[in-house]
């Protein structure tokens, strides 16, 4: 039997497991691994896996060789967590969709900065700012909120010049 034989639910399940080992792999420090292992999950994904995609999209940014390969693959991730619903990322233990949209507005808004293009990254911590309150009080949240000041920090002395 094959994966896509699977009832909905747990191919649902499958995709997962896959999607989290091929972030696991890029977190381990191999980038070529790990890019090449979330690419073969994003071919495995139809245009109406929006929560996969923007998983996928999320760990993709972070592994690319360029500034301008890493903000696509972020502002991918953005486009497809405007579909996700809490249920789709509750198998992730994930309580709320929203969780992910300050994540996603903070490394958006720090490619846009790196790649000298302050306005936008403004547009970007206004939004991840704006997403905060849903953000969860614990050490995720903490550390996501603080990379929001650090970005605001860094876009401040970045329009001072």
């Amino acid at each position: 039997m094959t994966v896509s034989e699977f009832p909905p639910n747990l191919r649902s399940m499958t995709e997962w497991e896959s999607i989290m080992s091929a972030v696991a792999l890029g977190l381990t420090g191999d980038k070529d691994k790990g890019r090449a292992a979330l690419d073969s999950c994003w071919d495995s994904t139809s245009g109406v896996e929006h929560a996969q995609r923007c998983v996928i999209a999320h760990y993709l940014a972070d592994l690319q060789p360029s500034i301008e390969d890493e903000v696509v693959w972020d502002e991918v991730a953005l486009s497809e967590h405007a579909h996700v619903t809490d249920e789709d990322l509750a198998s992730l233990g994930m309580q709320s969709a929203a969780h992910l949209a300050a994540s996603l507005h903070l490394n958006l808004g720090d490619g846009y900065l790196r790649q000298g293009r302050v306005a936008a990254a403004g547009v970007q911590l206004a939004a991840g700012l704006d997403a905060c309150g849903a953000l969860p009080t614990d050490g995720y949240g903490a550390l996501i909120r603080s990379g929001l000041d650090r970005l605001q920090h860094r876009i401040r002395e970045a329009a001072r010049h």
